[in-house]
């Protein structure tokens, strides 16, 4: 999960998977990352839908520790709440029972469309190498080692270059960005063996 925090069950994998793959959940978790903080009553306005029900979903994402209530503004019946820091990295799949399996697929599916849309929306804002829009596409010879080793080096450069909502300078904006790695299939040139 997060630095320090003890690694998560099959069963907690599963649960997580299936509330960020729940669309209103996503959902209450984008207007927290942009906003800081919101109760039931707002999110209900902003998302359209009951307080009743956005009140429900607040408490099962803090049930699983991805957003906290913030007791100096919560008081009576009205909680606030905000996100807490969270970073996780999905197991091999092929180390997953079946139901952590089916509930890591379907989140995968809603991220590769959400991504689809950002990708999209990146070449269309595009505006140049001085823009706020950005994209590279690009590929190097590496070995497992040297692919490591810059997955690494990118998770610093994000430490080095990004900031906390509460810490950002004047002008800074929310950028999302991605970053996948795949290496080409195994030929059979050379006498190289086919496969994955």
């Amino acid at each position: 999960m997060s630095d320090g925090m003890p690694e998560m069950t099959s069963l907690e994998r599963t649960a997580l998977y299936k509330s960020l793959g729940n669309p209103l959940r996503r959902r209450i978790l984008d207007y927290l990352g942009r906003h800081g903080e919101a109760n039931s009553t707002v999110l209900a306005r902003e998302l359209g839908e009951s307080s009743g029900t956005t009140s429900y979903h607040l408490r099962k994402l803090a049930e699983q520790r991805l957003i906290e209530e913030i007791p100096e503004k919560s008081g009576g019946r009205e909680r606030w709440w905000r996100s807490l820091p969270f970073s996780h990295t999905t197991p091999d799949p092929a180390a997953m029972g079946p139901e952590e399996y089916a509930a890591a697929e379907q989140l995968a599916l809603l991220k590769i469309e959400v991504d689809t849309r950002l990708f999209r929306r990146a070449h269309e804002e595009y505006r140049g190498p001085r823009g706020w829009a950005q994209v590279q596409r690009t590929g190097a010879w590496m070995t497992k080692e040297d692919l490591h080793a810059f997955v690494r080096a990118y998770g610093e450069l994000l430490d080095r270059y990004g900031h906390t909502r509460e810490d950002a300078p004047e002008g800074a904006r929310h950028v999302n960005l991605r970053f996948y790695a795949a290496p080409e299939p195994v030929g059979e040139r050379n006498g190289e063996p086919t496969g994955p």
